[in-house]
């Protein structure tokens, strides 16, 4: 070339772009970072989904089921049936004569009906040793046995699966004295058919 300008040697300027190499590097950087935060992120949605909380979260669900409370505006009426609907037979298993007649003309008069009334088979005779027990069928064990029940306190319950007919067996014992007092016998018949509480889950701290 002439001119002003003029090349000697045998050297030459390299004409090249400007280095881009540290936007590059910084590109680069961000982008690691970038998929580092999405992996964790990721992670993190696995476990709610998956892991540890949805089983934490299921066992305080079970925790709450568990616990139960008594809610009086939900309470349940017990079904037995009235002193009218239970027939008892009167049975004497003690050497006094007499007082199977008596027990049996009381429990009348407080509206039970009477069955058979006599001495106690050989079976019971003389054996008795506590107030007295009450023998009833199976179905009788939540019916008409608790509502006998309330007349002798301390007498033993006792079912026979072989046994048939709705009537139950009082055998009067050695240690019996007399019935309950009626009016604490009432008591007992009012307590025994008055409505339970019933249980509800608590909704407390679930």
């Amino acid at each position: 070339m002439g001119g002003q300008y003029r090349i000697t040697g045998d050297k030459y300027p390299r004409m090249r772009p400007p280095r881009r190499r540290g936007r590059l590097v910084l590109v680069v950087t961000a982008s690691v970072v970038v998929i580092g935060v999405l992996s964790w992120g990721t992670l993190q949605l696995v476990e709610v989904f998956t892991g540890g909380d949805s089983a934490s979260a299921a066992g305080t669900k079970a925790g709450c089921a568990g616990k139960a409370s008594p809610s009086p505006s939900a309470a349940v009426a017990v079904t037995v049936p009235k002193p009218g609907a239970v027939t008892v037979n009167v049975l004497n298993a003690t050497t006094r004569s007499g007082l199977a007649k008596r027990t049996a003309d009381e429990l009348k008069k407080r509206g039970f009906k009477v069955g058979e009334v006599g001495n106690a088979p050989k079976q019971w005779d003389k054996k008795v040793k506590g107030t007295g027990l009450l023998i009833g069928p199976t179905s009788a064990l939540n019916t008409a046995l608790p509502v006998l029940a309330t007349q002798l306190p301390g007498a033993e319950r006792s079912t026979d699966r072989a046994r048939k007919g709705p009537a139950v067996d009082l055998v009067i014992g050695n240690g019996f004295k007399e019935l309950a007092k009626k009016p604490a016998a009432d008591r007992a018949l009012a307590a025994l058919t008055a409505p339970q509480p019933a249980a509800t889950v608590g909704k407390k701290g679930c």
